[in-house]
Order: C-alpha cells, then sequence, then structure tokens
C-alpha cells in the first residue's frame, strides 16, 4: 500500500510538473507571436498637446519593429480620467495600452473618487521622457531672475496671477510648490489647456506661467515668451542658457512632468517587457532622439521595474505638495 501511495504520488507530481512547463510554455508562445494585430495606443488628451506629439513620434518607430501598427485613439476629458478608465477595463493582452503625463498620478490625489485605481489597475511598461518645466512671463514683464519674481510678488498687495492648464497638473502643482518654497503668495488661475493660458499670458492677462517645454517652446523662440528658469534639478539640453530655480536661489527645487505608457493589469510580464524594450529602442534612434530634444523632453526609456519604482517616488511627492498646498479637486 506504501509503495502504491508512493507511486501515486509521484506520477501526480510529474503531471503536475507537466502541467506547469506547458503552461511556461503557451506564455513564452504567445509571447513570441505577440502581436497579430493593431495596438489600440490610448491618449486620455486631444490631438496636439505634448503627450499626443512625443507618443507619436515614438509609437512610429515600435510600429514598425514589431510589424503591426499602433493606432491612436484620443479620449480627452475629465483630467485624463475618462481615457485611462477605457484602458483600465480592457482586456490585459496587450492590445489596448495607455500613453499619459504625471497628470495620471497626480488626479487621484485630489480626485479620491474615481472609478479605477490608477496604481492597482495599470501595469508599468516605461517612462517616455522626462520634461523641465520652464517658468515663463510676457517679455514686457520686469521679471527676469527667480529673484525678480520673489521680489516682485513681496512687494504687491495683490498675489500675482500664475495660469496653468488646469487644476491639479503639473503646471499648477510647480507653481504651489514654488510659492511654499519662495514663501511668497499667488494667485493660481486655471485654464482648460496651455494654449488659452499661454494666450492670455502673451496678452498681459496673467504674470507668469510653470509650462511644459514642448508647448511653451514655440512661443520662447519666437520671441513671445521670455524663459526665466526651468523647474528640474539640471538645465535643460533644449535651453542650456536658462538657469535652473535651485541655482537661482531655492536650492532643491526639482519638479518635472514626465511621460509614460501603460498595459491593463494582468498582462503577461513577457508583453510588458517586449513593449518597454521597443519603445526603449525607439528612443534611441537619432531621429527621434532629437525630436524629443528640440521639444525641451530629454527621452528616458525605463525599464516596468523602473518606472514602477520612479511612480511610487513621485506619487509621495506630489501627495506632500497637495497636502501642504492645500488643493482641493475643482480648484
Amino acid at each position: 500500500m506504501t509503495s502504491f501511495r508512493f507511486l501515486r504520488a509521484r506520477a501526480t507530481g510529474a503531471l503536475l510538473a507537466a502541467c506547469l512547463c506547458l503552461m511556461g510554455t503557451t506564455a513564452a508562445v504567445h509571447a513570441e507571436e505577440y502581436p497579430r494585430q493593431p495596438i489600440r495606443l490610448v491618449l486620455p488628451f486631444p490631438p496636439g498637446g505634448p503627450t499626443d506629439i512625443l507618443t507619436r513620434v515614438v509609437s512610429v518607430k515600435m510600429g514598425i519593429a514589431l510589424g503591426q501598427n499602433f493606432i491612436i485613439d484620443n479620449r480627452a476629458g475629465a483630467s485624463g480620467m475618462i481615457g485611462a478608465e477605457v484602458v483600465a477595463k480592457a482586456a490585459p493582452d496587450g492590445y489596448t495600452i495607455l500613453s499619459n503625463a504625471s497628470l495620471h498620478i497626480i488626479t487621484p490625489i485630489v480626485q479620491p473618487k474615481m472609478r479605477y485605481d490608477a496604481i492597482k489597475d495599470f501595469a508599468p511598461i516605461t517612462q517616455l521622457a522626462d520634461v523641465p518645466l520652464v517658468l515663463v512671463v510676457n517679455p514686457a514683464s520686469p521679471i527676469k531672475t527667480v529673484a525678480d519674481l520673489i521680489a516682485l510678488a513681496k512687494s504687491q498687495r495683490e498675489p500675482l496671477n500664475f495660469g496653468s492648464p488646469g487644476n491639479a497638473s503639473s503646471q499648477h502643482l510647480a507653481g504651489e510648490s514654488f510659492k511654499l518654497t519662495a514663501k511668497v503668495a499667488m494667485q493660481h488661475v486655471p485654464y482648460k489647456g496651455s494654449a488659452p493660458a499661454l494666450t492670455d499670458l502673451m496678452g498681459g492677462q496673467i504674470q507668469l506661467m510653470f509650462d511644459s517645454m514642448p508647448s511653451a517652446m514655440p512661443f520662447i523662440k519666437s520671441g513671445k515668451l521670455r524663459a526665466v528658469a526651468v523647474t528640474t534639478a539640471k538645465r535643460s539640453s533644449a535651453l542650456p542658457d536658462v538657469p535652473t530655480i535651485a541655482e537661482s536661489g531655492l536650492p532643491g527645487f526639482n519638479i518635472s512632468t514626465w511621460y509614460g505608457l501603460w498595459a491593463p493589469r494582468g498582462t503577461p510580464p513577457a508583453i510588458v517587457n517586449q513593449l518597454a524594450t521597443q519603445a526603449a529602442l525607439a528612443l534611441k534612434q537619432p531621429d527621434v532622439h532629437k525630436q524629443y530634444i528640440d521639444m525641451g523632453a530629454e527621452p528616458v526609456g525605463s525599464t516596468p521595474a523602473e518606472f514602477a519604482k520612479y511612480i511610487a517616488i513621485e506619487r509621495a511627492k506630489w501627495e506632500d505638495v497637495v497636502r501642504k498646498a492645500d488643493v482641493k479637486a475643482g480648484e
């Protein structure tokens, strides 16, 4: 009897091992066959913005390498939540992925009641780019340096107005962080996108703005805006002569907006890794690299693990800013 039980247990173990091996082989086969059809790339913003431009440049190269087209699906609205929800609820098969900005993890901090979890419902693929924000003013403004801005803000009876493309955007929170660090009063004026905010800045309706490099660069190059400082720890390759805020009297100031790709949670790791690898290779191609740098974006191309770690650090940083600035949804 003992011998029979031993043989049966041995046979069961062998069968289980064979099944696990078969499952692993099947998963590998699926990964090798991927992709077998076009991939839908959801962008939660309108065409033409930084997310759209930076994503399209990379997706074309990725499509060529993978042998399948990336179909761009712009699902704008609700601070990026409409598009993100589409991906959160999509099948985790690698055929629907999300391209989003750092707003993806900022929005849930001020919008606690959401129909998806920005962390648990997504698998990070890669960080595409890190983009400095640039402090810009009207060329007629007396603000030429960060010191000028602080002095003017402290001398005014009414707070200076700074614009942003919307509440809780990285541009808004950069302004709030500047207020806290410099200990000055400024009034946030939210707009529906960077374009109308920049228009009012050039028209004199607001005094300053912390904007993303891709949207501000054309106006800086044309002389319609003056670049005062960049918000990252290092100077931007696109504006090497413009100092950082940190070196302009506020040491430690380091804020950027960034862009990345996500898949629905549960997407096979082999597919996630394959997408990350192809994105990184695309970012290294000279023409893509040049387009990113010309727009003021620093190419990244991280692994899924590196991107997940970066997201955790960024989320903690923005939670601290939101708490200290007491930013609320809808403000």
